[in-house]
């Protein structure tokens, strides 16, 4: 089976792609996986460390062809508050949470979660559902949660 084992990022490499792939947010943060392209193309992703896969990246296979990488529609929470502060308010009590979160200038983006979002409501924020791509940030540890805690714990860190 073909083998990817490096990632050609976006606006890096030329020329017509061999295949694309789809993948949703968590697919495009995995280390291995057979995958197969729109066209048919299948192949084994083969990477040394876990990746955050952007639109746009190109997959370089074992014989010198590039599949190209996009991102998948995900059902997503749109954030937004009437001023910053509001604004900086909610993204902290996400981060508290330690939920994957996009955040723009006036808008934060999370996965669709019915908890968070009445929260979010109560804080004052107006939230619609949205379908888009997802690309949270990456984080101060790395690439970011995917699931779960992406570092460890130090001396002094509560979860309020």
């Amino acid at each position: 089976m073909l083998t990817a084992r490096a990632i050609l990022r976006a606006g890096l490499w030329g020329g017509a792609a061999a295949d694309t792939v789809t993948l949703d947010y968590d697919r495009r943060t995995r280390r291995r996986m057979t995958l197969t392209g729109a066209k048919g193309l299948s192949f084994l992703l083969d990477l040394a460390e876990a990746p955050v896969l952007r639109a746009g990246d190109g997959l370089k296979l074992d014989d010198g062809r590039i599949v190209e990488v996009l991102a998948a529609p995900e059902t997503l929470l749109e954030i937004t508050c009437p001023d910053e502060r509001a604004l900086a308010r909610i993204a902290w009590h996400l981060g508290n949470r330690h939920l994957a979160t996009e955040i723009d200038a006036r808008v934060l983006h999370i996965r669709a979660d019915h908890v968070i979002e009445e929260m979010v409501r109560r804080l004052g924020a107006a939230v619609r559902t949205v379908e888009r791509p997802f690309n949270p940030e990456g984080g101060a540890y790395g690439r970011g949660a995917v699931s779960g805690h992406s570092h460890a714990h130090a001396a002094g860190h509560h979860h309020h």
